[in-house]
């Protein structure tokens, strides 16, 4: 089986987890309010405690566009559209739109839609950023802008980022709680190769990971002449199945954690996850 149909194989396998996991924790909420109701034994969370904003935005990277699903950020957020009700949202986005990102975020966590943000709107933000080239600069660039507004942000992946315009993109900002890397040091465009925290007490940098490539994984068939020649090794960070099955684990991990929070009716504030086993 080649990598290609791997990852298509591996990748529906989120949906599956994550409509199961908003499925046991819409049950079980259920249950708690019949329980209350039928004066049972069983405890329900506080009525005050509002249901975390989990949203999901994946950059494609160059001049992709954001519905291209021969590249695999497409098809991570195809398969987590449309999932877990009116919390949560997962959208791909070209890397020039991160702009258009900031706007939906900040309308999806305005939950009474009176266009402020409170404290406790903030906080209720699980907000997942992930990557790859340019589409890595934007998201280390639009977690600097929701840090800047207070907004907190659980995890970023940066995927052979290269930076656009101003900035380093191998600094994390002190909003982000984990924060990933995936690079490869050869070819004429190469990523960032170690991410500093800009706050190591706020940011668990879950680590940077090297890939070194003397021929392009099979998905890069796809891909067009001019990328598979003129950026090589850059490109095969975009169609190899060991990086994104590894960009699909984390994110699961970083979903799977915000359903046990949800479940267990507490808060969630800028803490590092769960390690990688």
């Amino acid at each position: 089986m080649n990598s290609a149909e791997e990852a298509r194989r591996k990748l529906p396998g989120m949906k599956r987890k994550v409509a199961g996991w908003l499925c046991v924790t819409g049950c079980l909420a259920a249950s708690s309010a019949v329980n209350a109701a039928g004066g049972g034994n069983s405890q329900m969370a506080s009525p005050n405690s509002a249901e975390p904003t989990v949203i999901v935005v994946g950059f494609v990277g160059g001049f992709v566009r954001n519905d291209d699903r021969r590249h695999p950020e497409v098809r991570i957020i195809q398969q987590l559209e449309g999932e877990g009700g009116p919390q949560f949202h997962a959208v791909a986005l070209e890397n020039r739109q991160r702009t258009k990102a900031l706007r939906e975020i900040l309308h999806w966590l305005d939950g009474d839609g009176n266009g402020r943000l409170s404290n406790e709107e903030k906080g209720e933000a699980r907000i997942i950023l992930f990557g790859h080239s340019w589409g890595g600069s934007a998201v280390n660039k639009l977690a600097r802008e929701l840090g800047s507004r207070g907004i907190p942000v659980l995890l970023t992946i940066q995927v052979d980022s290269v930076n656009k315009g101003w900035g380093n993109d191998c600094v994390i900002p002190a909003n982000v709680a984990r924060a990933e890397n995936f690079y490869q040091t050869r070819g004429v465009v190469h990523g960032c190769r170690l991410l500093r925290a800009a706050n190591p007490g706020r940011t668990q940098i879950i680590g940077d990971y090297e890939f070194e490539y003397t021929v392009q994984p099979a998905g890069c068939r796809s891909f067009s002449w001019f990328n598979r020649h003129f950026f090589k090794t850059h490109n095969a960070m975009d169609c190899d199945t060991r990086v994104w099955l590894e960009v699909e684990r984390e994110i699961e991990s970083q979903l799977r954690d915000t359903e046990q929070v949800r479940m267990a009716g507490v808060s969630v504030g800028l803490t590092a996850g769960r390690d990688r086993p």
